[in-house]
Order: C-alpha cells, then structure tokens, then sequence
C-alpha cells in the first residue's frame, strides 16, 4: 500500500463526510508517520513499513474486538468499523499451501534437517509481512514430522 494513496483516501472520507472512515484511516496515518520518525525515514516512507504498520494495527483492533464485553455494543460497532477499513488496506496474506509451496521450494536444503529453529530462523525474513506467522509456524510443524 502506498502512504500517498492513503493520504488521498482519507481526504475522500473526509468529503464524503465518512467520519468512521477518515478516523480509521487518520489513526494509520499517525501510526505509519510515528513508525518512519522512528526508524529515521520521515519523508521517504517505503511500501513495507506501510504495510507492516497496517498489519500491526490490524492485529490491534482485532485484540480490542474480541476483548470487548458483548453488552457495549457501541464499542462493538466502532470497532467492526475500523476493522473492516483496516482490512481493506491490508495486504494479502499467502494461504498455508503456498507457504508449504515457498518453503518446500527455496528452503529443501534446511528442510531436509528436520530442525524447526533452523527452518523458522531462514524462513521468516522472507515470509515476513507475506503470510501469517502462525500459519508459517504450522507449517513448518508438518514439514517437520
């Protein structure tokens, strides 16, 4: 995902006066902005760390949906609402059988031994942000077996 293109958005939400809309996507926005001033890169911010911020914001709202008590149903909404925005923005994530096709092809050497550290600790750098880590860890189990 592109920051520009979020930017963009949310000055369409904002015309649209989509108020759930814009503050979901001005809260990435801040988050993404923050992560760059972290990590040095405040006016070149890269496609990866767009995506990694959104997914760690996807996995944030996910925890306050399912902790929320089922009788505050206002909160409920508000948080459906951010994330399905959020998860409009996310990237797609690899299904376990193309992580089992990624590692089985790039990583036979690693696989042969039969050593789930040593699997994990090749494969995630390259997975990461591309699929799941509990599916990667799921499958990396199998592989083992």
């Amino acid at each position: 995902m592109q920051f520009e293109q979020l930017q963009k958005d949310m000055v369409a939400a904002m015309k649209a006066r989509d108020k759930a809309r814009k503050d979901s996507i001005s809260a990435l926005i801040s988050a993404i902005k923050k992560v760059a001033i972290d990590e040095g890169c405040r006016e070149d911010i890269k496609e990866e760390l767009v995506d990694r911020v959104i997914l760690k914001e996807l996995k944030t709202v996910k925890e306050q949906l399912d902790s929320c008590p089922a009788d505050r149903t206002d909160l409920l909404e508000e948080y459906q609402a951010r994330y399905d925005v959020i998860n409009g923005y996310a990237p797609s994530m690899m299904s376990a059988e193309e992580v089992k096709a990624f590692i089985t092809e790039k990583f036979a050497d690693v696989v042969a031994s039969k050593n789930k550290g040593m699997i994990m600790k090749n494969v995630m750098p390259e997975l990461k942000g591309k699929a799941d880590g509990k599916v990667i860890n799921e499958v990396v189990g199998e592989l083992c077996k």
